[in-house]
Formats: C-alpha cells, structure tokens, sequence
C-alpha cells in the first residue's frame, strides 16, 4: 500500500520502456513549461515560482507516488485559493499554507483516506471547479484585451465593473496576439499531435512581439528577468497566531490536491488499465507540497491534462514524470531568462483554454438536470466559489449535500405497523396467516435506521396512539443502524415496560446486532426476546 509505484515498474524494465519514457517525459515537459508559468502569474506570485513548483513537486509526485502516470504540478484548482492567500498575508503565508497543507495531505495518506476522498459528491466538485474556471477566465481579461489599468480587483463583480470602466483602454496589439494565439491553441492540434500547441504558441507570439517590437506587456516588463536558477532552500517564519488564521486554506488547498490528484489517478487508470494506490499518492501529494515551497514553488497535485498528454505520448512508469521535471529545470537553467520575452497576452490565451476546459460546462448542464437536491448543491458550490470564497464554497456545498443525504435515507426508510385489529386487507399476504393475538403491535423498519429515519419511526408509533401489550419490532431489512437509532429504540423500550408491556425484536443482521450488542442494550433486552423469525416472535408472545 505504501510503496511507491516507481519501485515495483522498474521490474522488468528495458531500453525500449525507457525510450517511451523519455520522449514522453520531454514532451509533456514541453507542455507543462507554459502552463506553469501561467498558473503562477494568474495566482498572483512571480512565473518562476511555477516552474520551480513542476520541477520539485513534479519530481517527487512522480518518484514517490502511487500512479505510474501520474505528472504533477502547479493546475488551475489552487489559483483562487493562492491568489487569496497571498493577497491577505503575503508570500509568507502562501508557503506556510502550502507545507501545512503538505503534513495534512501526508497524515490523510497514512491514515488511508484515499478511498475516503472519492465519496466527494460529483455536484460539489463541478460546482467547484466550474467556479474556479469562471475566476480564472475574469482574471486574464485585463491581459487578453491589453487593458492599460491598475490592479484588478479580487472581488468578482468589483472585478468586471473595473474591466467595464477601463474598456476604452485596450490594446490592439494585445488583442491580435491574444487571438491569434488562441486560434493556433484551438487548430494546431489538426497539423500536428506530436509538437504541444501551447509551446507553438508561445514560441511564435514572443518572437514576434521581440522582432517586431510590439508595444505590449511581457513577463519582463511587469516581473523582470526570470532567475535561471533553482533558490536554496529557505524555511519561513511559522507563528501560531499565523497558522490559525491559515487553517482554513490550508484543509481547502489539502483537499484541493487530494481530490484533483486521485480523479487524475483514477483516470489514467482507465487509460493505461492500471491501478493506483491511492494512499500513497496522497503521501507523495504531502512531500511534494511540504518540499516545493522550500524553494520558492506554490501548492502542486496531480495535472489530468499533463497526465493525459504524457500516456498519449507513450509514458508507462514514472520515469516520464521524472524526465519531466528534469527537462523543465535544465529549460529554467539554459533559457530562464529567455522566458522574460514571453507575452502575457498569449498566456492569457492559454488560460482562457484552460478555463473552458476545466468548465466541464457539459457535465454542469447535464446536472441541472437532475434531482432538486443535486442542482441545489452545485449552484449554491458554484455561486459561493465565484462569489465569496472556495474555501466557504467546498464547506458549504459538502454540508449541503451530507443533509440532504440525511433526508434522502430519511425518505427511503418507511415503517409499517400491523396489528390484529387491522382489515385483511391491510396486513401483508405474509402476515396475514398468522395469528396476531390481540394487543400486539408489529412495527417493520425498512431501510437504514439512522437519525433522520429515527424520527419516522417515532411518528408512526405516535399515529398508533395507544401502547400495545407487547411490541414486536421486526428488522429483516435494516441493514444498518446508529446511535440515534439504538437510542430511539432503548427510549421505546422503557416506556413500554414502563407501560407494563413487553417489547421484542425479530430477524435482526449482523451490522444492528453488533451495534447494539456493544451498546448494552441486547443485555438489557435479554436473549429470549430477540427471534430469528417472525413466527419464533409471535410463538415468545
């Protein structure tokens, strides 16, 4: 379980596996050169801190992970919260929020909720995702237009009141270098598959703002030259008053990363026909977050476009991913401080791709067609993270959906009462040969007998009115029962015996007699009132 995936591939390994690696491996880090530098500038931090993030935490996802696939690195899920982050307590924060983020993610793989995280209903992760796609669309209209203004509000209505006041303000330019590298995104893929559109793009647009002296904003005249070095580590100033204001991003970046990483994972599974191990990809996920920001990266997960790019080009262990990342650190040593020559219209370009892409606006549309209480879940999750926050977004949209949860097992469990005072025609063809003496009550649980069907079964005893002589509580189709449930029942007990009555349970399973053995209340119960069969109950009567 926690081994990872690089030793157990190597078995076997040969000259040609390693040659598909490799090539795969170079292009992919090809790929991931201009998303990175664009994921960190649209985060709000300098370029160069995406490509150290691809290289370190790239490096250790792919040499420690649980996926043979898997290629890790900066993604659009963390923009948000990281532009947020630095916005309120600086670069600082950002690399305390990542390394904590990093310990959680590591305690969340030893503690195995690999398989926990998959239970994230699908209606909150689009709603999250299809929000993060719409901010990280309005966060490049300023570069994709050349709109000569201050700082964008961060604020998503302040934001687009901002862009309406300075329209007047676009540069041509920009604007034709932003389209055409959006139409060389969108067709290039036709001319050929082995060379990425995004490094075409990238390529051809900074060579034509550099020989034609274009008049528009590059990553050199608003960050300055990138540094074609990896820093030496550095160990920020931790404070526990900083931490408890972190906290909250800290579980939203953790949970960001597990997610996005194990839906990657459990996608190139279907890909290649493997098998992750999700645990330890989660252990990976945590070093990878714990060791970039000592160098000055920013949260990295798993990329499923990145992943994808690296299977089609014929990767299989991962050795791709390390041969990507080795491939961005020796572009970053030879050609950083070429990258300052990169337009930041064309990097708008590509996250305007990446939005669409990330918007799943297909499945979004497919959800609002589903139950009122899923469509309630993905808009409140997607309004919240456009709006507020995607930390409160996740919170919300997973608190929404756990009740509306409860109501659903609510309304699928139903109780029925049957009793000898009842027309034929009320009693169950079962039931109906049998002798109900008179005085009995027999009360059949169907479904889950957890709190919020405890109360339905409360109600039903009440519609009765009266107390019986003795209650049968028949249980054939209670596969499971909690404390609210063992509570209900303990409560029922005691007034009828209170009421000088008699109370018995029938055909219980395995996962109630437990539950209630280790309450106590089979003790107290006593074995000869609990039957195996409804014929055993009435024959104790």
């Amino acid at each position: 379980m926690f081994v990872p995936k690089l030793f157990t591939t190597l078995k076997g390994y040969n000259r040609q596996a390693f040659f598909k690696d490799v090539t795969a491996g170079l292009i992919v880090g090809v790929v991931a050169l201009p998303l990175a530098i664009a994921f960190a500038i649209a985060s709000g931090v300098s370029p160069e801190r995406g490509i150290i993030t691809a290289i370190v935490g790239g490096f250790l996802i792919s040499a420690l992970g649980g996926s043979r696939v898997q290629i890790g690195g900066p993604t659009g899920a963390f923009v948000v919260v990281i532009y947020g982050v630095v916005e309120k307590f600086g670069i600082d924060g950002l690399i305390v929020t990542t390394m904590l983020a990093g310990v959680v993610l590591v305690l969340m793989g030893i503690a195995k909720f690999g398989a926990v995280i998959k239970f994230i209903p699908a209606p909150v992760i689009t709603g999250f995702t299809s929000g993060i796609a719409v901010i990280i669309f309005s966060s490049e209209v300023k570069d994709f237009l050349g709109l000569r203004m201050g700082a964008v509000p961060s604020e998503f209505f302040a934001k687009w009141a901002a862009f309406g006041e300075n329209i007047l303000q676009i540069n041509p330019w920009a604007i034709g270098i932003a389209v055409f590298s959006l139409l060389i995104l969108i067709y290039w893929p036709r001319v050929s598959q082995k060379v990425p559109s995004p490094f075409v793009a990238l390529m051809l647009m900074t060579a034509i703002v550099y020989f034609f002296h274009l008049p528009v904003d590059t990553i050199g005249s608003r960050f300055g030259v990138i540094s074609g070095a990896i820093p030496a580590p550095q160990f920020p100033h931790i404070s526990l008053p900083m931490i408890r204001m972190l906290m909250p991003s800290v579980f939203t970046v953790a949970v960001l990363g597990a997610v996005e990483s194990l839906l990657s994972a459990v996608v190139s599974d279907g890909m290649i026909g493997g098998k992750h191990r999700s645990n330890m990809e989660l252990v990976a996920q945590g070093i990878a977050n714990i060791a970039s920001p000592l160098f000055g990266g920013i949260p990295a997960t798993g990329a499923i476009a990145r992943t994808a790019t690296n299977i089609k080009s014929g990767g299989r262990t991962p050795i791709a991913g390390i041969t990507h990342a080795v491939t961005l650190l020796l572009i970053l040593l030879a050609f950083g401080h070429l990258a300052s020559m990169i337009p930041l219209a064309t990097l708008a370009a590509i996250l305007v791709v990446v939005a669409y892409n990330m918007s799943e606006w297909r499945t979004f549309r497919s959800l609002l067609k589903t139950t009122k209480s899923d469509v309630v879940v993905l808009l409140a999750t997607f309004i919240l993270t456009v709006v507020i926050d995607l930390t409160v977004a996740i919170e919300v949209g997973m608190v929404l959906a756990a009740f509306l949860f409860m109501r659903r097992m609510a309304l699928v469990t139903n109780v029925s009462v049957m009793m000898r005072e009842m027309d034929d025609a009320d009693i169950p063809a079962e039931l109906s040969k049998l002798d109900i003496p008179e005085g009995v009550q027999i009360y059949e649980i169907n479904g889950p007998f957890f709190f919020g069907a405890a109360e339905t079964f409360t109600q039903t005893m009440a519609s009765v009115g009266t107390f019986p002589r003795v209650l049968i509580v028949r249980m054939r189709n209670v596969p499971a029962i909690d404390a609210t449930g063992m509570k209900v029942l303990s409560d029922i007990r005691k007034r009828i015996l209170h009421a000088k009555g008699r109370f018995i349970i029938s055909e219980i399973h395995s996962q109630p007699y437990i539950a209630l053995g280790g309450s106590g209340f089979l003790k107290e119960l006593g074995e000869e009132n609990l039957a195996p069969t409804i014929e055993e109950a009435l024959a104790r009567v």
